[in-house]
């Protein structure tokens, strides 16, 4: 049964990014074992991601050792940017990535776990949404769920608005998990939807994740969830 992992007493015994990290890959592992050949699931985590713009800086000279003679260059400079602007970037990234690797490794589907910073701020929500936007948009199949009782906004009904669809939007469950399937149907490209809600001490559903071209997978969430809580001593 689904615990609330943001607030105590669970959230000061066991950090929710250690449970989401752990969970991340318990599902990858349960994928894999449905997986056919030459396809593969993966877990990807990286929490408080930051742009270092200064991590690469070329320096203005640099030495060339030309025979017996050391001769200066002058490496090129980047002229200044035309336009700045802001663009917030998607920050906590938790997710199982699937990939098909007959043609060269190719994403084919995707698990995305909610994080509060995904949440905070109308920025970050949008980011968020622009990147599993962008995703189908590329025929991957996702899978998104939000376990965070921490944040109110729901980024499933965001996603339907940005694509144009308000008037599909259900009321604002604070918690549900998403199954989204990009495919064509009657010379229409089309996305299936499947949604269910979340509710804390009730157990977590099933969903398809129907990869295009691809096999057609069940993500347990539930079973998933309780070996992952299970291997942390998490009451």
């Amino acid at each position: 049964m689904l615990r609330d992992h943001f607030h105590p007493p669970l959230s000061s015994q066991h950090d929710w990014r250690s449970f989401h990290y752990a969970w991340a890959t318990t599902l990858a592992f349960d994928l894999n074992k449905q997986l056919p050949d030459g396809w593969y699931a993966a877990p990807s985590v990286e929490f408080g991601i930051e742009v270092d713009v200064g991590a690469w800086e070329l320096s203005s000279q640099s030495a060339v050792n030309s025979g017996n003679r050391v001769v200066e260059t002058r490496e090129w400079e980047m002229p200044q940017p035309t336009l700045t602007i802001d663009f917030p970037m998607t920050t906590d990234v938790v997710e199982v990535l699937i990939y098909e690797t007959s043609a060269g490794r190719v994403l084919a589907g995707g698990i995305e776990l909610v994080s509060p910073a995904n949440k905070d701020r109308q920025e970050h929500r949008d980011a968020f949404v622009s990147k599993c936007e962008s995703k189908l948009r590329d025929g991957v199949a996702l899978v998104v769920v939000d376990l965070v009782t921490s944040r109110y906004a729901n980024l499933h009904n965001a996603l339907l608005a940005r694509i144009g669809y308000e008037s599909a939007v259900s009321p604002n469950e604070r918690l549900y998990a998403a199954s989204y399937r990009p495919t064509a149907r009657d010379e229409h490209t089309v996305l299936d939807i499947w949604k269910e809600p979340l509710s804390i001490g009730c157990s977590l559903p099933k969903l398809p994740l129907h990869l295009m071209d691809g096999p057609r997978l069940q993500v347990d969430l539930e079973s998933t969830y309780e070996q992952t809580r299970t291997s942390l001593l998490i009451p």
